[in-house]
């Protein structure tokens, strides 16, 4: 069981990041992107220089809206003239915190990770939301201890369902786990 102290330690961008970053080079076409994305299932690639300093970043919704939209040709199309650019950057020892008001600030999805001037990964939206259940639960087991008691003991929470991994605005705690309706409904016929 976690201390207090760690419990109140930042989690740092670098503990939840993906890694590898799938990136492509600045003179490559969109068709070369699109089956990056398609092969790798991702929704977004990393343009580097002849460096590999990143220098923008191509999402689907780039591609859809800059290309797609405008019925121009993919192959016919550099990565770096769709890209968003300048991309937006966090050092790998900030913390989700920081991340996550960035994201929010700049209404984007995705930060590139950097430590010591290279590119080292890649934090989401959804990088910070798989952790959202871990989070609750640590504070709740802080809050037990400080004050006894759990906040989400008789109450319901938003997050992701435990069980099924769905989205609830009802998520309730049984056995430890945030359930769905859905889900707790399931095990009390059990």
């Amino acid at each position: 069981m976690p201390g207090l102290n760690e419990v109140n330690a930042a989690i740092p961008v670098s503990d939840v990041m993906s890694t590898p970053v799938i990136k492509v080079d600045e003179s490559e076409t969109v068709d070369s992107v699109a089956n990056l994305m398609d092969r790798h299932n991702l929704g977004s690639i990393v343009i580097v220089n002849d460096k590999g300093y990143p220098l923008g970043v191509i999402t689907e919704r780039d591609i859809a809206l800059r290309v797609a939209a405008k019925n121009l040709k993919a192959r016919e199309v550099s990565a770096k003239s769709i890209m968003s650019s300048p991309p937006v950057m966090i050092r790998a020892a900030a913390d989700i915190k920081t991340a996550a008001s960035i994201l929010q600030k700049e209404s984007i999805g995705r930060l590139i990770v950097m430590d010591d001037g290279k590119m080292v990964g890649m934090i989401s939206d959804k990088d910070i939301v798989s952790i959202t259940p871990a989070l609750i639960e640590i504070i709740t087991e802080k809050t037990r201890i400080t004050r006894g008691r759990s906040p989400f003991t008789e109450t319901s929470t938003t997050g992701s369902c435990e069980k099924c991994l769905q989205w609830s605005t009802s998520l309730k705690r049984i056995d430890g786990k945030f359930l769905c309706r859905e889900c707790s409904l399931d095990l009390e016929r059990i």
